[in-house]
C-alpha cells in the first residue's frame, strides 16, 4: 500500500479525493466521514419510526380506531428508537465496526422482549400477546434488513473511495508494513492514510510522505482536518500516548491504537480493567461445543451436498474414462488434521503420465511456491480442463467430508512433501482439518502468492466459526460458477 496525500493543505477549494474527486468549494475534507456517520445515523432513526409505525398498523389496526392506532404506533415507534439508544443503536462511532448495528439490533430485541410481556399485563392495553409478539417479530426483522443494506451501501461507497477518514498513521516508517496491509483489507473502515508521523521527519520514500514528528501531531490535525490518529503499537510509551491524547482534546479526531495482533478476530479478545490499566486477554482454544457443531454441520451438508452431485459425479467419471486412458478416480495422499495422513479423492483431469512429465515442466512452474500450476498444462485432458475450471474434479472430495478426512471449510489439503518443509508457524495450519474449500481458494484461488495463501489458511485456522464457513461456502459459489483463478 502507498499513502494517499488527500490535499494535504488545509481542505481549501482544489484539494482532491479519492479517484480524483474534486471537494465542494469551502468543504473541509475531513467532514465527508462525520458528515456520512450523522447522515446514517439519522437514517437509521427515521427507518426504525417509519418500520414502528408500519409494523404497528399492519398489525393492530383491526383492534383499535385509526386515531387510537395512530396514537399507540407513535408510542411505540418512540420507544423503540428510545430503546435503540439505549442501547447503543446510533452510536456515530459504530458506523465504523462491521455490524455494529446488527449487533445492537439483538440487544434491542431483548429489551423489547422485556417491555412486551409488561405492557401486556396492563389493564388498559388489552392487545393479546400473540399480536405484541407479531409486532415484535415484524419489526426487528425489517429493522435487522434495513441496516444490513445501509451497511452494504456504506461498504460499497467506502469501496469507491466516497466514505473515508482521513488518518495520520503514528509510528516508526520501517515497522508499518503490516499496518498497511491490515487497512488495505479493511476498508469497511474507511480509514485513509494521508501522512505519516515518525520519530524522525524526512521523507521515508517518494510514495511514504513523513510529514513531521510526534511534537507535530497537534498541528497536523488541525491542518489537515485529520478524524483519526492510528498509533502502532511500537510508536511511543504509554505516558507519550497519554499526553497525545490531551493534545487531541478540542478536536474531532478519534485517537486510534493499532495493536499487534495482525489476524486476530475480535470475538477472542476480552477487555478487563486492572487498577486502572486495561488487560486485553486472548483466547486461541475454539470451545469444545463449535467444534462440535462444525463437526455436525460438515457431516450433515456433506451427505446432502455429495447425494446431491452423486449423478454429476458418476456422469463426469464416465466422460473422463470414455476420452482417456486410465481410471476416472485420481486417488493421493494428502496431509490431514494432526499432520495425520489420508487418501484424497479427486476426478482425473489428466493423462496417466502427469506424474512422469512433471520434472520437464518444473521450469516452466507458473505457481506460488507452494503448488505446481501451468496455465497451458499439456498433462491436462480437454475434458479435465473443464472440470478444473468450475471445480468439478474436486466433488469426490465429499466423501472425505462424509468420512471426517476433511471439512467443508478449511486450508488446503496439504502434499506430505509440502509439510515436510514447513515451519513452526505454518505448521499450525495443521490444526484444523483440510477444507473442501475455505479462505486460500475464494481470495484469488491458483493466483495468491505463497505468503498470502499460508496466512489466509493460518487466519482461518485461528478464527473459524460456523458463520464464517457459512460465508465461504456462499463465495466459493460465486468464484466457482466464475471460473475466476481456476486452471
Amino acid at each position: 500500500m502507498t499513502l494517499r496525500p488527500l490535499g494535504l493543505g488545509t481542505g481549501e477549494q482544489g484539494a482532491r479525493g479519492p479517484r480524483g474527486r474534486d471537494w465542494p468549494p469551502g468543504q473541509p475534507a475531513g467532514r465527508v466521514w462525520h458528515s456520512a456517520s450523522v447522515q446514517h445515523v439519522v437514517a437509521l432513526v427515521i427507518a426504525d419510526l417509519t418500520i414502528a409505525v408500519l409494523a404497528t398498523w399492519t398489525v393492530i389496526r383491526e383492534l383499535y380506531g385509526p386515531s387510537e392506532t395512530f396514537a399507540l404506533a407513535v408510542v411505540i415507534a418512540l420507544g423503540l428508537v428510545v430503546t435503540t439508544a439505549a442501547c447503543q443503536g446510533y452510536r456515530v462511532a459504530g458506523f465504523a465496526a462491521e455490524l455494529h448495528e446488527v449487533r445492537s439490533v439483538l440487544r434491542v430485541t431483548g429489551a423489547l422482549a422485556c417491555l412486551v410481556l409488561l405492557a401486556h399485563e396492563t389493564p388498559w392495553l388489552t392487545i393479546p400477546l400473540d399480536r405484541f409478539v407479531r409486532l415484535l417479530v415484524l419489526t426487528v426483522a425489517l429493522a435487522l434488513a434495513v441496516r444490513l443494506l445501509l451497511w452494504a451501501l456504506a461498504r460499497r461507497r467506502r469501496a469507491d473511495g466516497r466514505e473515508f477518514r482521513r488518518t495520520l498513521l503514528v509510528g516508526p516508517a520501517d515497522s508499518l508494513e503490516p499496518v498497511f496491509a491490515a487497512l488495505d483489507e479493511g476498508k469497511a473502515h474507511g480509514l485513509t492514510v494521508v501522512g505519516l508521523c515518525s520519530p524522525k521527519a524526512g521523507r521515508a520514500t517518494d510514495d511514504s510522505p513523513v510529514l513531521g514528528d510526534y511534537e507535530a501531531i497537534p498541528d497536523l490535525v488541525r491542518q489537515l482536518h485529520i478524524e483519526a490518529v492510528a498509533v502502532s503499537a511500537d510508536a511511543m510509551g504509554h505516558e507519550d500516548l497519554r499526553r497525545l491524547g490531551w493534545s487531541l482534546r478540542g478536536t474531532t479526531a478519534e485517537l486510534v491504537l493499532i495493536q499487534p495482533l495482525i489476524d486476530m478476530a475480535s470475538r477472542r479478545l476480552r477487555l478487563e480493567p486492572m487498577a486502572g490499566t486495561p488487560l486485553l486477554t486472548v483466547s486461541f482454544e475454539a470451545p469444545r461445543w463449535r467444534r462440535f457443531v462444525k463437526a455436525a454441520f460438515d457431516r450433515t451438508v456433506g451427505t446432502l451436498l455429495l447425494l446431491v452431485a452423486a449423478p454429476v459425479i458418476l456422469g463426469a467419471g464416465a466422460v473422463v474414462r470414455l476420452t482417456s486412458r486410465g481410471p476416472a478416480f485420481f486417488t493421493q495422499v494428502r496431509v490431514g488434521i494432526h499432520g495425520e495422513p489420508f487418501a484424497m479423492y479427486k476426478l482425473r483431469s489428466m493423462y496417466e503420465d502427469a506424474e512422469e512429465r512433471l520434472a520437464e515442466l518444473q521450469e516452466h512452474n507458473e505457481g506460488n511456491g507452494m503448488l505446481f500450476k501451468l496455465r497451458e498444462d499439456p498433462r491436462v485432458t480437454p475434458v479435465g480442463r473443464f472440470l478444473r475450471r468450475y471445480s468439478i474434479d474436486e466433488l469426490p472430495q465429499l466423501w472425505n467430508v462424509v468420512r471426517g478426512d476433511m471439512s467443508l471449510v478449511g486450508p488446503r489439503p496439504a502434499l506430505p512433501r509440502e509439510v515436510a518443509d514447513y515451519d513452526e508457524d505454518v505448521a499450525q495450519r495443521l490444526y484444523v482439518r483440510p477444507g473442501l474449500t475455505g479462505l486460500w481458494q475464494v481470495s484469488g484461488r491458483s493466483n495468491l502468492s505463497a505468503e498470502r495463501s499460508v496466512r489466509l489458511d493460518l487466519r482461518y485456522a485461528d478464527n473459524w466459526t460456523v458463520l464464517m464457513d457459512l460465508r465461504i461456502l456462499y463465495r466459493t459459489a460465486r468464484a466457482v460458477l466464475g471460473g475466476d483463478g481456476a486452471y
